[in-house]
């Protein structure tokens, strides 16, 4: 079976077919966070140490950590920002840039194997970044669009995939550090967007024996309600073989749909993390039936 194996100074987490379902936490992302953006290119970092520790309390086994700060200078942030997500909690770090430098910048200070964010099949990015990714041996997300942009064809998209595994592995890369993004479009916008992704990540899982992973909040991108959609999407490609996904933990809908799709999947040995997440729910169940018993004897007592 496909592993991969990614860490922290002092953790390790392995993205793999029969293991749990692996949740890399969104928040710590600019990109439509004003806010954020602002801060981080003041050096203020309480919004980040903040959202850090609140996704891995929500159960992030790993953190994707994004600077991209327009006219600000990505390296120097995505460098800073990397050494301090790491010194206030142990989960692994995908290391998440469009700039090649920034990249470098925060594998540079990185204390593990990280997943970098992320190579597309255009020969020019795969001939600067893949070398990178083998500088440091890191594991890469290979996003499954060219230089001819993003198919609606799931096959398109899983001939680029194999292209960028091909060149990876002509780096010394193996196969199971490249972990692949289908592109999961919106919903609202392709009304096939579901069904292509699902259909891919099987042929990937199948055909290309890799892991995979995705923006799976891109799904419900426009429309209302948004964690009840992303919680409906994220089982349904647990079941067609996605591995990992960058998202929120901080929905319940969403970490509850993840956990019990563990389970279905067989993922979850005898239903123990399901088991240990909702001990209180059990409880409160066991005292509301037992309580029912009692008021019925009462009543009939009486």
């Amino acid at each position: 079976m496909t592993e991969t194996v990614l860490s922290s100074a002092t953790r390790e987490i392995v993205i793999g077919f029969d293991r749990p379902f692996v949740i890399i936490g969104e928040r710590i992302n600019p990109t439509g966070r004003k806010k954020l953006a602002e801060e981080m290119k003041a050096g203020n970092f309480e919004t980040v140490i903040a959202d850090a520790i609140a996704q891995v309390e929500a159960g992030a086994q790993m953190l994707d950590v994004n600077a991209g700060i327009p006219l600000a200078d990505e390296p120097a942030i995505l460098r800073q920002t990397i050494e301090l997500v790491q010194s206030i909690t142990d989960v692994p770090l995908c290391i998440d840039s469009s700039i090649v430098e920034a990249l470098e910048a925060g594998l540079s200070v990185y204390q593990g194997k990280a997943l970098v964010n992320s190579v597309t099949g255009e020969d020019e990015q795969m001939e600067r970044v893949l070398p990178l990714v083998a500088k440091y041996g890191a594991a890469v997300v290979a996003i499954s669009n060219d230089e001819t942009g993003i198919s609606e064809d799931p096959d398109v998209r899983f001939a680029v995939a194999q292209k960028i595994v091909s060149r990876a592995e002509d780096y010394g890369i193996p196969r199971e550090d490249v972990v692949v993004d289908p592109l999961v479009m919106p919903i609202g916008a392709i009304g096939t967007a579901g069904r292509q992704v699902f259909r891919l990540v099987r042929r990937l899982n199948e055909e290309l024996r890799v892991n995979s992973t995705c923006g799976a909040s891109n799904v419900s991108f426009g429309l209302p309600n948004r964690p009840v959609l992303n919680a409906a999407f994220l089982p349904m490609a647990i079941a067609s073989g996605l591995t990992s996904a960058i998202t929120s933990p901080l929905h319940d809908e969403v970490r509850h749909a993840i956990r019990a799709a563990n389970v279905m999947n067989g993922n979850d040995e005898h239903c123990a993390a399901w088991i240990a997440h909702n001990a209180d729910a059990g409880e409160a169940l066991q005292t509301g039936r037992r309580g029912g018993r009692e008021g019925r004897r009462r009543t009939a007592s009486a």
